[in-house]
């Protein structure tokens, strides 16, 4: 069966509020974030278009970034986890990855797989906090 590819939750709170719940609660599983990527900003720059508030935050646990890192270099393709804000209806919608779904190629890594669950298992709890 395969692993869903992101954890989802919607707040009734304003965009900027969001962002700001969504980066506490990944503080409190021990990421921080290391971009902030602004997709309107970007599309409405480089293409004139218009688009929705959409973020996309780059989040990391150094120590589990450490750990995989150190098993195998090619981890670091799929660095850092991404975690979504963006305006959807009358909500914000928020996505993290699934760190074990994205695995693919290196799930016959057994640190690097055991390095996906335990993030996987924090962000699911952000999300599920956001939810709360």
């Amino acid at each position: 069966m395969a692993e869903e590819m992101g954890f989802r939750a919607a707040l009734g709170v304003p965009f900027q509020e969001a962002i700001k719940k969504v980066t506490a609660a990944l503080r409190s599983e021990g990421f921080g974030v290391l971009t902030q990527i602004d997709m309107r900003t970007t599309f409405k720059d480089k293409l004139n278009a218009d688009f929705r508030r959409f973020v996309i935050l780059g989040a990391c646990s150094p120590p589990l970034a450490y750990r995989a890192l150190a098993a195998n270099a090619d981890t670091g393709l799929l660095l850092p986890c991404n975690v979504t804000v963006q305006e959807d209806g009358d909500h914000i919608a928020v996505t993290a990855v699934n760190p074990v779904a994205v695995l693919g190629a290196l799930e016959d890594d057994a640190t690097a797989k055991a390095v996906a669950l335990e993030a996987s298992e924090k962000l699911q709890r952000v999300i599920n906090g956001l939810k709360a």
